[in-house]
Order: structure tokens, then C-alpha cells, then sequence
């Protein structure tokens, strides 16, 4: 079949659909589930046919659209902060994962340009983490201990602090997306540079493997926290950008709506990151190595499987089900 007889043989189908997705036209679960099959049918087809079309983004679009209103119109039995973090942000990050894929793949070249820059210009961590941090850290590491400045301060003071400065710089790489992603790909530099400058500096010191022992233990969630904050300020920019076949103000809103969802789920592994920094990580390097490495890859684990992995574990749960409701309708 030629393209233009697929979309002029399904395009009331389509408009009817985009019609239920901006909330013009109410469906119960029974039909937005056949709604669903049957576009889900289509993308297969154009995927096949006409696999670089536009026609083909468009019901990819579509069809992530109504999966998530069949799922928003469901009685939801579960407790709604368990169903938050359970259910509607990992169908939210599968929805947007390409972003997370760039957000990661920038923060890596931005990490990569504090290496190198550190490589060629002996003083470049002084410029960016300041004269006072270096020489401190110096002496620390003439003392034997490269992150006894993790042990300054009470525990919860030092928690406190930390978890509202993380916040503060989330908020803003999150935040700044609204210049078009722009603020915030300044952001993620900003801070990227200042990780790779700062880790090239402990090579550079010979204690690179002692300092990743206590770095590490809160840098999991703050780094990779970090990373996701950064892919929630790329949608938002990509939905003030590309409305695609939204007006520029509906697309912001849903733009919005969708990734301040994903900021929000960062919140919590922020502050445990704190709570590592302020309480764990002064015990690095007295602590054992096992219960090190376990805390490090354990965390890192967790959050790499939580935005990574389980998105694509719960989408194929939940498209056998749509699947399986259907059949029982026929």
C-alpha cells in the first residue's frame, strides 16, 4: 500500500486518538486498550513500509501518548507514591529515554574535556575547583588521608548542607532546560568538567584508586542523579523546540508535566547521596574494602537499573496486558 492511502485510510482513526490524548474525548479503559491495539497494529505496518517516514515518528508519538492515558485511566489500587515511582515515572523515562541517552552521552564528552584539559594545563583543577580546595586537599594527602575533607562537620550539618546544594544544582540543570536545553547542557558542562579536572587530579597525586573509595560512596546517586536531572531539562527545552503536532503551548505543558515527573524521582536518591556523603563517606578509608566495593556497586546498580533497565522490564509487562485485555474484549 502507498503511503498516502495508509494515512488517508486510518487518518479519522489517528485524529480521533489525538483527540482523547489532549482530553477533548473521553474513552473507558476497554476502548482506549483497543484504541491502543489498533495503533499499535498501524506503527508495526508503517515501521515495516515506511520505516524513515514522518508518518511513522508521528504514530511512534501517538501510540506512547495513549499507552500512557490507558494507564492514567485506570483505578489505581496501589499506594500513589508507590504507583509514582513504580509505574508512571519508568513509562515516563521509556517515553523519553533517547534524552537520557544524550543527557549521558554529553556528560561523558564534558567529563572527557575536564581529563584533557587537566592533561595539558598543570593548573587547570586549581582554575576550576579553587586554590583554597587543592591546597587542602594537598595536605590531606601528605597526612595520608586524600578525603579526610569529607570528615569535616557534624554528620547531620554536613548532610544538610550537602543535600541542599545537590538540590539547588538539580533544580537548575533541570530548570534551565527552559532556555531550550541550552542552560542546561551549560550546567552539566559546568559540573562534568569539574568531575574529570577533579578525578585527573587525584591520579595526578597517585591516590586516584584511595580517593574513588570515598568519592564513590555517595557518587552513584549524585552523579547519575545528576545525569537524569540533566535529561529532564533536555525534554523540557525539546517540548518548547519541537511541539511536533502540539501547539508550542500544549507541547510545553505536557513537556513539562512529563519531565518535571522524572526531576521529582531524582529528589529521593539526592538525599540519600547526602545522607552517604554525611555520614559513610568519612569512614572510607578505615572502613572494610568489601563493605566499600558493596556500597559503591550497590548503589551505582541500583540507580542504573531503576532508569536503565526496569523501564523496558515494566512497558513489556504492561504491553502483555493490554494485549492479553484485548483479546478477553474480542
Amino acid at each position: 500500500m502507498r503511503e498516502v492511502a495508509f494515512i488517508k485510510q486510518n487518518k479519522a482513526k489517528w485524529l480521533e486518538i489525538e483527540q482523547v490524548v489532549n482530553g477533548k474525548m473521553k474513552k473507558n479503559p476497554d476502548d482506549l486498550s483497543s484504541l491502543y491495539i489498533n495503533l499499535i497494529n498501524d506503527l508495526s505496518f508503517a515501521q515495516t513500509y515506511y520505516p524513515k517516514s514522518k508518518t511513522t515518528v508521528y504514530l511512534n508519538f501517538l501510540s506512547s501518548q495513549i499507552f500512557q492515558r490507558i494507564y492514567k485511566t485506570k483505578r489505581i489500587e496501589e499506594n500513589r507514591i508507590r504507583h509514582f515511582f513504580v509505574t508512571e515515572v519508568p513509562m515516563t523515562v521509556y517515553q523519553y529515554r533517547r534524552y537520557l541517552y544524550y543527557a549521558f552521552c554529553f556528560f561523558v564528552l564534558f567529563v572527557a574535556i575536564g581529563v584533557i584539559s587537566s592533561i595539558y594545563d598543570k593548573d587547570f583543577a586549581t582554575l576550576i575547583l579553587g586554590e583554597g580546595y587543592v591546597n587542602q586537599t594537598l595536605e590531606n594527602i601528605k597526612k595520608g588521608d586524600a578525603t579526610a575533607i569529607y570528615g569535616s562537620g557534624s554528620n547531620w550539618s554536613s548532610s544538610i548542607m550537602i543535600i541542599a546544594n545537590n538540590l539547588v544544582v538539580g533544580a537548575k540543570l533541570y530548570i534551565y532546560g527552559i532556555s531550550g536545553g541550552v542552560g542546561t547542557l551549560y550546567a552539566l558542562m559546568q559540573n562534568s568538567i569539574m568531575l574529570g579536572a577533579f578525578q585527573f587530579f587525584f591520579k595526578t597525586q597517585n591516590v586516584l584508586l584511595e580517593s574513588a573509595k570515598g568519592i564513590w560512596l555517595h557518587g552513584a546517586f549524585e552523579i547519575f542523579g545528576m545525569v537524569v536531572e540533566a535529561m529532564a531539562g533536555l525534554i523540557l527545552g525539546a517540548s518548547i523546540l519541537f511541539p511536533k503536532t502540539l501547539s508550542r503551548l500544549e507541547s510545553f505543558k505536557q513537556g513539562f508535566r512529563d519531565s518535571f515527573k522524572i526531576f521529582l524521582s531524582t529528589v529521593p536518591f539526592t538525599i540519600f547521596a547526602g545522607m552517604i556523603e554525611g555520614f559513610v563517606t568519612r569512614y572510607a578509608q578505615t572502613m572494610p574494602l568489601i563493605l566499600n566495593l558493596v556500597i559503591i556497586f550497590g548503589t551505582l546498580s541500583l540507580i542504573a537499573f531503576y532508569y536503565f533497565i526496569y523501564p523496558f522490564i515494566l512497558i513489556k509487562k504492561l504491553n502483555q496486558n493490554v494485549l492479553v485485555s484485548g483479546d478477553k474484549n474480542r
